[in-house]
């Protein structure tokens, strides 16, 4: 491992530590409020057949961001690198947040949701530089509205998984690791991987209280930014020239839309870490990134076919 490699270990290391631990203290702090105010109810697509808590998110978000950006104010000069971004992306977890609070305790519709949704997405997608493209082939208009739709998908497929128990988890810890070992070795840049390490660090902080049985979901005051946080850091992946390995990490969000089964966690983040592994080979060897991802997608058509064998 190279010098400035450790370098930047011995800086990610105590974010991800910090941001766990903050993330912990503060859902031990906030989970007796949340099971008297804010309680999900079982639905079709959940894990659990009694009332649970939910609202962890907002511990988790906290968490991440105020690490995160400590951790970017405190390097010098990377502040002004993506600020705009960053601030865009800051501005709208926060918008997201605070509908999906507000909706965790009270019901708000969709229109309204949807609404705010749309213009946290397409602030970011409008503050992306002129000369960044994800898909060069495309016109610049097209490829954004793609990204537009792409984002505001992956924020309401993050949140439609939150009621199966570490499911959230299975999906966050190998993808966010996964861009803090591509961050050390400097493949990607180092604002991106000081988020991705809070992340990873909050979401660790909040599994115990999700492992099966839950005694603990995020809520869609954190479902909702954490799908928009982890978009970003995906996007910026791809930015880099690494659209490939930005696909395989989450391919199986992206691909399982519909099948509920409870003794399935243990399976997804296994094959998560698999994806994670196909995503790291795309940098070790570049010219086999569409083999690598051709191999990810047969992973996922092979558990998503073994799970609709043991549909009831």
């Amino acid at each position: 491992m190279h010098e400035q490699d450790l370098a930047r270990l011995w800086v990610l290391a105590p974010v991800v530590i910090v941001s766990l631990c903050v993330s912990l203290i503060l859902i031990v702090l906030l989970r007796p409020w949340l099971a008297r105010h804010a309680l999900a109810h079982p639905n079709a697509r959940s894990s659990h057949k009694e009332a649970t808590p939910q609202g962890g998110g907002m511990a988790v978000i906290t968490a991440a961001l105020s690490i995160g950006w400590g951790a970017i104010i405190l390097t010098p000069g990377l502040a002004q690198e993506q600020s705009a971004q960053l601030l865009a992306l800051t501005a709208g977890m926060i918008l997201l947040a605070a509908i999906g609070a507000f909706d965790d305790i009270r019901s708000v519709q969709a229109a309204p949701r949807l609404a705010l949704q749309c213009v946290a997405v397409g602030a970011i997608v409008a503050v992306l530089p002129a000369d960044l493209h994800v898909l060069p082939h495309l016109p610049r208009w097209l490829e954004r509205s793609c990204l537009f739709i792409g984002g505001l998908w992956f924020v309401n497929l993050v949140n439609f998984m939150d009621g199966i128990d570490w499911m959230t988890v299975a999906e966050f810890v190998p993808t966010a690791g996964s861009i803090v070992v591509l961050g050390v070795a400097g493949k990607v840049d180092f604002a991106t991987t000081l988020l991705a390490a809070a992340l990873l660090g909050a979401v660790a902080g909040f599994a115990p209280f999700n492992k099966p049985v839950a005694r603990l979901f995020l809520g869609d005051v954190g479902s909702l930014p954490m799908g928009l946080l982890l978009g970003w850091l995906l996007l910026q992946l791809a930015a880099n020239g690494h659209l490939a390995a930005a696909l395989i990490l989450p391919l199986y969000y992206l691909a399982d839309a519909s099948i509920t089964v409870h003794q399935v966690v243990t399976r997804i983040f296994c094959t998560n870490i698999a994806l994670a592994a196909l995503a790291l080979s795309t940098f070790a060897a570049p010219g086999l990134g569409w083999l690598a991802l051709t191999g990810a997608a047969g992973i996922v058509a092979w558990l998503l076919a073994g799970f609709a064998r043991c549909k009831p």
